[in-house]
């Protein structure tokens, strides 16, 4: 499909009762389509979809045309939201320790690039700590230096290891045996419940519904 064909298909699946902050709704984004402004397009489709929850396929579709259009940023960030749907969303203010007390003498990336572990509490069989790891976006800038503090957004890569972790709860950030940071959690938001196909489940079979994620912003 070519960049119009997925920019007109996800702005289908948008209610039309959704604006931006600036009060755009889907009605000017067609109208920007019909007129080839794609990167308008695009754009305000982000917005849109950071206002309120829409479908994977949505994300997906998004993420194509931005690849197609050749904007890196946005493709990342589409195709962040997709891991934000199917693993579960994180957001907590982190705070780096500065580059004299951590190995960390350089930013980090805030595009998502980076996986650290994370200490939430967990221990081993043996009663040692036990680390998780979860995927790290940072919202509002590219980077953050050592020292830095900026809200973030983390995606488990195993979603079952964080279904304790709540609104409040102090987690430390660790790329080697030291903490790189530690960060106050501010929202909790499961992986998005499957969509249903198809015929129904055979009776006895069990599906697991986990909670609908919402919200997202800052890119």
């Amino acid at each position: 499909m070519d960049v119009a064909g997925l920019l007109e298909s996800a702005s289908l699946l948008v209610p039309e009762d959704t604006a931006t902050e600036n009060d755009l709704t889907v009605l000017d984004i067609w109208d920007y389509l019909a007129h080839d402004e794609w990167e308008i397009a695009l754009g305000l489709l982000e917005e849109l979809g950071d206002a309120r929850s829409l479908p994977l396929t949505f994300w997906e579709q998004l993420a194509e045309a931005a690849e197609q259009l050749r904007f890196e940023r946005s493709a990342a960030w589409c195709h962040w939201r997709c891991s934000e749907i199917r693993n579960g969303v994180i957001r907590a203010d982190l705070t780096l320790r500065p580059a004299v007390e951590a190995r960390r003498t350089t930013p980090i990336s805030g595009a998502g690039v980076l996986r650290p572990m994370w200490d939430i509490g967990h221990l081993s069989p043996t009663g040692d700590r036990a680390v998780s790891i979860a995927a790290l976006w940072v919202e509002g800038t590219p980077t953050l230096q050592p020292g830095g503090q900026a809200t973030v957004r983390l995606v488990p890569l195993t979603p079952s290891h964080w279904t304790h972790v709540r609104p409040g709860r102090r987690i430390t950030m660790h790329e080697d045996r030291t903490a790189a940071g530690t960060a106050v959690v501010l929202e909790v938001h499961g992986p998005a419940a499957p969509a249903r196909h198809g015929r129904p489940p055979s009776r006895g079979s069990h599906q697991e519904h986990p909670s609908q994620q919402d919200r997202a912003s800052g890119r």
